[in-house]
Formats: C-alpha cells, structure tokens, sequence
C-alpha cells in the first residue's frame, strides 16, 4: 500500500471511530508501521477530522520528522512495538466501556475481563491491567512495555486500552471487540454468568492463534 493510501486508510478507519462514538474529543490515536518509521495521529486533534497530509511521521528511533507534532502518548505506542515485532498498528482508545471496566474495584488485574465470547477469545485473549499512572508519566511506558512480550492488548487503569495487530484492521476489530465484551460484561454485572469453560478457551487458542 503507498503512503497516501496508509494516510487515507487511517483517517478513514480514525473517522469511523469518532463517528460511532469510540472516540470523543481529543481523545485517543492510531499508529501504523511505515518502510521508514510509523504514522501516527497528532496532538490534540479530533479522530472525526484529520488531515492525511498532516499525520505524524516517526523514524525509526522515534523521532518526529514531518507533519504535526505526533500523540502526546506516542510514548505507549513505541514501548509496544519494542516489544511485539510482528505488529503493524495500535489503536488506543478512552472508550466508555473499557475505561469503566477499567475502574472498577474487583477485577483480576492479571486478566480483567471473563472469556464470554468466543471472538473475544479469538481476537483479545488475555487482557492485563496496567497499574494507573499520569498521563505523560514515562513509568506508564515501562509498565506497558513489561505486559508487551506476553499481551498484544493491555487496559490502562482509569485510562484505556492499548491493542496492536498484525495490521490496522486487525488492531481494530480486536479494540472493538473489546469495548463490545466490556459493555458485556457491565450489563450482566450482578447476574449469573456462564463464560467459556478453559477447555473451550484452549480449544480456540489452538484454533486461533494469536494475532501478534
């Protein structure tokens, strides 16, 4: 794919997002491994209104070399791929669910949300919590980083999730995926559940292999 089709596809897939309410604001950012680096969202911009000619272009140590300046937590984004060399994209987002899931008292911080569907299985796996730190704070790309070799998906506590794939599409669908088995999870909150035994849940991870 050429660079203005990797720009195009970014600001598409960035506006299907803020349009379906994955993203609000200034919230959230997407990155894209390129031959020389990665494209990311920039600073303080609207994921419903992004410019493809301004998209954040990163070396490949990381250093910003054209368009705007890139996402503040560009920071989450390099300490992942350090970590997941077969990864081609992050998406991280503020969405409502998964923050919510993100904030509540008793959940396992080893794997925060239960295996209620298969595809959540197939597509997220094991999801860790990352202890909360300040956005910004340099510690919270250690800690992702530390949950990175074992995890393609990590939930930021009081913040969000962070979820690479094999490609956009792949981050994507996974992100999604997410959110919808959050939003799961907090309607049958006080309710009997019967999520997938570990039998069934290793029986999918032979099936499907983890996307990165």
């Amino acid at each position: 794919m050429s660079d203005a089709k990797i720009r195009e596809d970014i600001v598409r897939r960035a506006a299907s997002l803020y349009n379906r309410g994955l993203s609000f604001g200034s919230s959230g950012n997407i990155s894209v491994r390129v031959d020389d680096g990665w494209l990311m969202t920039p600073t303080g911009s609207s994921m419903g209104d992004l410019d493809p000619a301004r998209l954040s272009l990163l070396d490949l140590e990381g250093r910003h070399i054209s368009g705007d300046a890139p996402t503040k937590e560009a920071f989450l984004h390099m300490a992942m791929y350090a970590k997941r060399s077969g990864a081609s994209a992050i998406v991280h987002l503020h969405s409502t669910h998964s923050v919510a899931v993100s904030c509540l008292k008793c959940i396992d911080h080893k794997n925060v949300l239960p295996p209620l569907t298969a595809y959540y299985v197939m597509r997220v796996g094991k999801l860790p919590l990352v202890p909360y730190f300040a956005p910004g704070d340099i510690e919270l790309a250690k800690a992702v980083g530390e949950m990175a070799s074992d995890h393609h998906a990590v939930l930021l506590a009081n913040h969000g999730p962070v979820v690479s794939g094999k490609s956009l599409t792949d981050a994507l669908y996974a992100t999604e995926e997410l959110e919808e088995t959050a939003k799961l999870f907090l309607a049958l909150q006080a309710m009997e559940t019967r999520p997938l035994t570990a039998e069934q849940v290793t029986d999918l991870q032979r099936r499907f292999p983890a996307q990165t």
